[in-house]
């Protein structure tokens, strides 16, 4: 199936209900941006529909939106430093973290391969060696990823928000 009109409504129905949520909180999460995280979990989808490729399980389709949606949040970043541009300005505007008492604006300080760690393993519940996987690192990479973030994490918590 090359083309997305081969995909019946339902199908694609599906996979929104089933990847929308998550590809939003990391590409979020990635970009600080609301508009440009939907345009990257909108592009990360037309791009599987038009791939159209098949997976050994559901475990593998994930996987494989996560790593479209992260390149393609990669993408947007690289812009974005060519060509400065204010982000983070609606940040307490956003409804889905609206209640979150700092904790996401102190993640939104941390560098993104920081940022990125957490959300897959605190969120997303990935584990260490998927995660390793995803981003093409070494396990113990990932752990010491997920070390210093934890750390910078609450460094800035404290500092900002306590």
């Amino acid at each position: 199936m090359e083309n997305s009109s081969a995909w019946p409504a339902d199908g694609i129905e599906n996979i929104v209900r089933t990847y929308g949520n998550m590809l939003y909180r990391l590409c979020f999460v990635m970009l600080g941006n609301e508009s440009d995280a939907e345009d990257a979990v909108q592009e990360s989808l037309i791009k599987y529909l038009q791939k159209a490729p098949s997976f050994e399980n559901t475990e593998h389709e994930k996987a494989w939106l996560i790593t479209v949606a992260t390149n393609r949040c990669k993408d947007i970043l690289r812009f974005r430093k060519r060509h400065p541009q204010t982000d983070l300005e609606n940040l307490r505007e956003t409804p889905q973290f609206s209640s979150d008492s700092g904790i996401l604006e102190a993640l939104m300080t941390l560098p993104e391969k920081f940022r990125f760690i957490l959300t897959l393993y605190y969120v997303e519940e990935y584990r260490i060696e998927d995660i390793a996987k995803i981003i093409g690192r070494t396990p113990s990479a990932v752990k010491m990823r997920l070390q210093k973030g934890r750390r910078l994490l609450e460094e800035t918590f404290r500092k900002e928000y306590l």
